[in-house]
This record gives C-alpha cells, structure tokens and sequence, in this order.
C-alpha cells in the first residue's frame, strides 16, 4: 500500500519535482500540493495524508509555521516534514514547538526525501544532527505541560534507548519484543507525553527528570 503524501509549496518548479520524486519511488502516491497554506487545515482534512511536506516561507499570510499549528488543533498524528532553504536555527526550533516532525533542506530533497518519509512513519524526527542538538538543548529551556507522564517501567525504558539514539530493530533486539511492539510502546509514549516527536519525547523525558 502507498504511503499519501501532500506537498505545501510555493515554487511551482520545486511542488512539480517533489511530485516526480514521489512518482519515481513507487513508494508514495501525491493526494495534493497547494502553492500556499491558507486553507491547509482543509485540504489536510480532506485528503487525510500519511505524511504533510510543507515549506516553512509561504506567501498569502500564512507561514508554513502556521500552519502547522492549525493542522495540530486537529491532527496530532500525521507526520509532518518543514521543508527550507536554509539551515535556520530559530525557524527549526519554532515549527517544532509549533509541532513539526522534522525538517529536511530543499537542497537536499532529491537525495534524502524518500529516506526522511520512511524515518518520519518510524517514528524517527529527519534532521541534520547540529539542529538536532540545538533543539533538544533548546527544548530544555521551555515548561514540560506536566512531570507526571505516568509511564510504565518498559516505556521509561524505551524513551532512554531513544535518547541514545538507539533504533527501533536495535530496541527490539535489546529488549526480547517485537518491532511493533516497539513501535507500539512508542505511540504510547508520544501521547502520554502529548508530542509529535522523538525529539520531543526526549527533550521532555530529560526536562522531567525522567531520564
């Protein structure tokens, strides 16, 4: 089964070969691409993709940053990948506060857009390791919405394994469980933590004192 992507950007050129990139997987349907995120709650209703490519600099005023605040009022699941030219500090930290998954350069679609799709639907947050480490340092500096996540000894477990950059498989194999298990356990954790990420479970974990 294919995984459905929608595509929020606002040069035509690039919308059209992401679209090729996606057609040339054979992994991924496109479901739409919109030039701007002005109706981007609408259309993600509508389509109900697997994954949400949206640029972080878009005209008609709303930024892609916007968006994605107005997606998460009702979508706290989908995926969703900023795509940006530059490699900007302060934009990262705020979409994914905002509630992004990950954030991919445009110069390097062509090479990594399949690779980040798959990352993101693991569970994993697609993204250069410095503004991974930005982020989580940064993440410490804001308020967790509460230190009483109520996780269970395996799930605490897990989120340690997570925080050390430990993959799914190499969990898996450490812990005697299946992949979806993992993945399972995972899930959990994502909304007793209400976050989007693995950046974010993290980052909150360490905040907490959890790990």
């Amino acid at each position: 089964m294919q995984t459905g992507v929608v595509i929020f950007e606002d040069n035509a050129s690039l919308r059209e070969s992401i679209a090729q990139l996606l057609a040339d997987s054979k992994e991924f349907t496109l479901l739409g691409s919109w030039p701007n995120a002005l109706q981007a709650d609408k259309h993600v209703k509508e389509a109900r993709p697997d994954v949400i490519l949206m640029d972080i600099d878009m005209p008609g005023g709303v930024s892609g940053i916007d968006a994605v605040r107005k997606i998460r009022a009702f979508n706290r699941q989908t995926p969703i990948i900023m795509l940006t030219v530059f490699d900007d500090q302060a934009n990262v930290l705020e979409a994914v506060i905002a509630g992004a998954s990950g954030y991919l350069l445009k110069k390097h679609l062509s090479d990594h857009l399949a690779e980040s799709i798959r990352e993101v639907l693991s569970g994993g947050a697609p993204m250069s390791p410095n503004v991974a480490r930005m982020v989580i340092s940064s993440m410490h500096k804001y308020p967790s919405i509460t230190n009483d996540y109520q996780l269970t000894a395996r799930e605490t477990e897990i989120l340690a394994s997570l925080a050390q950059g430990t993959g799914y498989k190499a969990i898996s194999s450490k812990l005697f469980i299946s992949v979806d298990t993992v993945r399972s356990h995972i899930k959990n954790i994502y909304q007793k933590m209400q976050v989007h990420s693995q950046l974010e479970a993290v980052a909150r974990g360490r905040d907490a004192g959890i790990i």
